[in-house]
């Protein structure tokens, strides 16, 4: 597969503290509400590839939802892009169907292209099902995949507050990585105030993975700071503040920790993180 070489050359490249994940997450449906084509998914993927940081990975959420494996993977490859897969969990009937789209894109493709593969996001924050479900869940893909001969690592995407919550251990006990979402803007911190914010969202996520499994990773799989939109008390969404909110937080973040930011587009939401507007332009500086 022609992702083959362009991953052997990007990983002979980086070694050391350059050797994270970098990338961002993309939604399988455009602003507009309609499903993310094959050459859609592309688009997105070079896009971000034009970008000074020249992004290469880009976080799911979903494997059947618009097709999206079935749609994004063959798009991944042909642009030498790899993919952290996301398998919804919230109920039986979803979980199969998305079970069986990355069994599916497996049997196709192989996992040259794959990054990881987390079950569920922010359900226990949600409290849409309890830690023991969301395990049994991890459990349940990591059993699929490695009976295909997958070694890739399983995990779980939540918010750092549900990472730090005990009754979630159970969890962390089940994933091979832990993926943490924090934002600031929604802890109502100013753009001053942000980066100590998250980042202490980070060190309390990572002490509390470490209590219960020792070594276990800690990525940052969401964060960003919202272009426009309602103010949310003293955090105002703004071009400005996320500006600075990249320059203090992303370009630290890419030299510690595997992160995926958030987002590629999202300009008809409210508040808005998106990072590109319509016309496929960056709304801030993407630069380290």
């Amino acid at each position: 597969m022609r992702f083959l070489s362009v991953a052997t050359a990007l990983i002979g490249a980086i070694t050391g503290a350059e050797a994270y994940w970098k990338g961002f997450n993309v939604g399988a449906n455009n602003p507009d509400g309609s499903c993310k084509t094959q050459a859609d998914w592309e688009t997105a993927f070079t896009v971000m590839q034009s970008q000074p940081g020249y992004f290469t990975s880009f976080r799911l959420f979903a494997s059947s939802d618009c097709d999206t494996l079935a749609r994004a993977v063959p798009a991944a490859i042909s642009t030498g892009s790899q993919l952290l897969v996301g398998v919804w969990a919230t109920d039986d009937g979803h979980f199969g169907a998305e079970k069986a789209a990355l069994e599916a894109a497996i049997n196709q493709y192989g996992t040259d292209w794959m990054i990881a593969i987390s079950v569920g996001s922010e359900d226990l924050y949600r409290g849409d099902i309890s830690g023991d479900y969301m395990a049994q869940k991890i459990y349940d893909v990591r059993g699929m995949v490695r009976a295909m001969g997958v070694d890739k690592e399983v995990g779980h995407v939540d918010t750092w507050t549900a990472w730090v919550d005990a009754a979630n251990e159970v969890v962390i006990t089940a994933c091979d990585f832990v993926g943490m979402d924090g934002y600031p803007y929604f802890q109502g911190a100013t753009i001053e105030q942000a980066p100590e914010v998250f980042w202490q969202s980070v060190t309390d996520t990572r002490n509390a993975v470490n209590r219960v499994k020792p070594g276990t990773w800690v990525w940052v799989t969401e964060t960003g700071h919202p272009v426009s939109g309602d103010n949310f008390g003293p955090s105002v969404a703004s071009v400005s503040n996320a500006q600075s909110y990249w320059n203090r937080v992303a370009c630290e973040c890419f030299n510690s920790v595997h992160v995926f930011w958030y987002a590629y587009q999202d300009y008809n939401s409210n508040p808005s993180f998106g990072v590109i507007d319509a016309n496929l332009n960056s709304i801030y500086d993407l630069s380290c």
